[in-house]
């Protein structure tokens, strides 16, 4: 098998909080076509309760809470896990495509929707998907720099002038953004449905913890990575929901392992910075006490003090 040289989150340099910057504002389009979405929702939930048939999750906002919307349909599942974890990682349910920071956080820049970074291999993998599909692009004069830094999992950024106009103007091209997604699905939300699936875990908001551990903690086995927190809860809880475990109580387990993962990890490096996400953990615990299995939107979450609402 060949090795792959992207790190996982948590053998990689100093970890960190993720970036909590103001959500940009949006443009005047979007504006009118959430006022139209939102006008047809109202109608379709105003039918259904007069047929009786309505399927909504009541619940006061908070830090995670439904505000009283529409089941989430298995479609939409993934376009809403992506939307919270967007929160957690930009402030934002807006997917940050061009996003480009260097955070000062020992890896480099940071860049695009799941927070790719030039000392760990994982913008490297990026950049090499984009350019093998558009060769003429802004990025691709970068590449013998970026994967020296991946191999050296090397934070300089002295040889990278230019690089963030350079994300960014390459962040306007469609297929620049389809590779986004494409590698986030396959280094960390398809791991974590693997995850999810091998345990019993059904729920939307299951998936959603699993995605976001991924995405922050890494999906390799290691200490304080994804499948290490999924054998401690297991391991606590005598099993996992697929084991008849009541999913509820083991995602409730899973998520204070988590947390005590994040204010004491097992290296002393990440500790402070660690620490300071707790936040987009409890988020998740508010969706989870609120009963928002489903994901039913609208719902806000507040990790950041910055409330966001998705759906």
């Amino acid at each position: 098998m060949q090795r792959t040289l992207f790190l996982s989150r948590e053998t990689r340099p100093a970890g960190r909080p993720r970036r909590r910057r103001p959500a940009p504002g949006r443009p005047r389009f979007l504006a009118v076509l959430g006022a139209v979405v939102a006008g047809a929702a109202l109608l379709t939930a105003a039918l259904l309760l007069l047929l009786g048939g309505a399927g909504s999750t009541g619940g006061a906002t908070g830090t995670g809470t439904a505000t009283g919307g529409s089941t989430t349909s298995a479609r939409d599942v993934d376009q809403v896990v992506g939307q919270l974890v967007s929160v957690f990682e930009n402030g934002t349910p807006e997917i940050q495509y061009a996003y480009v920071e260097d955070l000062d956080d020992g890896r480099g820049y940071t860049a695009g929707r799941a927070g790719f970074c030039t000392a760990c291999g994982d913008l490297l993998t990026v950049v090499d998907r984009y350019t093998a599909q558009v060769p003429d692009n802004a990025l691709a004069g970068y590449v013998p720099t970026l994967t020296g830094l991946a191999a050296s999992f090397g934070d300089s950024t002295a040889d990278l002038d230019g690089f963030e106009e350079a994300w960014r103007s390459a962040a306007d091209d469609p297929v620049f953004r389809q590779v986004q997604d494409q590698v986030t699905d396959e280094l960390y939300v398809a791991p974590a449905r693997e995850l999810a699936e091998a345990n019993g875990v059904r729920s939307a908001l299951g998936l959603a913890a699993l995605v976001d551990t991924a995405v922050q903690h890494g999906t390799q086995d290691g200490p304080d990575g994804l499948p290490d927190l999924v054998r401690r809860t297991n391991a606590d809880m005598g099993g996992s929901p697929a084991d008849d475990v009541d999913e509820t109580e083991w995602l409730r387990d899973f998520l204070d392992i988590r947390r005590t993962v994040l204010e004491n990890p097992s290296s002393s490096a990440t500790s402070e910075v660690w620490s300071e996400s707790v936040g987009r953990v409890d988020a998740l615990d508010a969706l989870l006490a609120a009963g928002n299995l489903d994901l039913a939107t609208p719902f806000t979450v507040d990790p950041w003090g910055d409330p966001q609402t998705i759906g």
